[in-house]
């Protein structure tokens, strides 16, 4: 079904949510939504549902008719998984097209719960600041631990400092940090989680859908820099509270079970962000700060006997998928 069907009325609030065979999370993402709907009137939920399969259609489907949900929430199906962005995009391009397209755009990961007012909270914000063009939740735990979800840019230094992993090298490099301390006011950031971002319709019509060239990984991150660059800010605001069952989706992030080897998909959206945004040269230098590092942080950790917390065959893994490996390097126009 299309957006158009979803409501005569022109919605506050669009709440995207993209399944692949996340089905039961997904419902109870939706059971949490059911008291946002309550406090903003006319928000609509469309759960893109990536080619998952009947079975999580026919699940995702049933809970709605069962549970009365159908008068905000509908299923969108995709012939194929085109991953994250590709996703997201098949209900933004629709609702853009809409005769009533709604004023904000919520992307809302389906391993995810909101606290109550939890999305009024961000509607508000960005009504009460029109200059703000994404702004983002606090992610956290069940328990109310915060994650991190309020980010820096990448670049050659952050990258330099996540391989080396070397106490006074951080220090120097504490402003390039892609994951600063968690705030507890709203502040502006670089780009937020994708997990819970709100994003005002008319960034979507000056910077143009989500870059589906990436299929997971890297592409919020990438949105917002075009974004930024079009002179949009993006914001943490740590009312809004999101609960968050890290790595759920994906398996990747998880970081309650051990380091599971990254996937192909992880490194080819990392290598098309640093390309497309910086170019070859500056991403070839990238990688070989990295892997030095990276080499350097695996032969101190060994000396000084430390625990060997990373994923499987990283080193070899970012080599093979580096801009120093890959023949063809080229960045297709999105």
């Amino acid at each position: 079904m299309s957006y158009q069907n979803q409501s005569e009325q022109s919605p506050p609030l669009l709440v995207v949510i993209v399944n692949y065979r996340t089905a039961n999370l997904t419902i109870n993402c939706l059971h949490s939504l059911v008291s946002e709907v309550q406090i903003l009137p006319g928000m609509q939920v469309v759960i893109v549902d990536n080619d998952s399969g009947a079975r999580s259609l026919e699940q995702i489907g049933n809970a709605i008719e069962t549970e009365g949900w159908s008068d905000w929430a509908a299923v969108l199906p995709s012939k194929h998984n085109g991953g994250y962005a590709f996703g997201n995009n098949l209900a933004i391009r629709s609702a853009l097209k809409s005769s009533n397209p709604p004023s904000y755009f919520l992307l809302l990961n389906p391993d995810t719960f909101v606290r109550p007012q939890s999305l009024k909270l961000l509607v508000d914000f960005m009504n009460q600041h029109p200059q703000v063009g994404i702004a983002g939740s606090r992610l956290e735990d069940s328990d109310g631990t915060p994650q991190c979800s309020a980010f820096r840019f990448h670049t050659l230094l952050s990258e330099l400092d996540s391989a080396l992993r070397l106490g006074i090298v951080s220090k120097l490099l504490s402003h390039w940090v892609v994951a600063p301390p968690v705030s507890s006011i709203p502040c502006q950031t670089d780009w937020v989680a994708g997990a819970s971002a709100i994003v005002r319709r008319e960034v979507f019509e000056t910077v143009g859908l989500m870059d589906e060239e990436y299929f997971l990984y890297y592409e919020e991150v990438d949105f917002c820099l075009q974004a930024n660059k079009l002179g949009w800010s993006c914001w943490y605001v740590p009312e809004s509270r999101v609960v968050h069952l890290v790595g759920q989706s994906s398996g990747v992030t998880n970081t309650k079970t051990p380091p599971k080897r990254i996937p192909k998909y992880w490194f080819d959206s990392r290598r098309r962000y640093f390309l497309k945004n910086y170019g070859w040269l500056y991403a070839a230098l990238t990688d070989v700060v990295w892997l030095l590092s990276f080499a350097l942080w695996r032969c101190r950790r060994a000396i000084q006997g430390k625990p060997d917390n990373d994923p499987p065959h990283l080193l070899s893994d970012l080599f093979n998928n580096s801009v120093l490996s890959k023949k063809n390097t080229s960045i297709r126009s999105v």
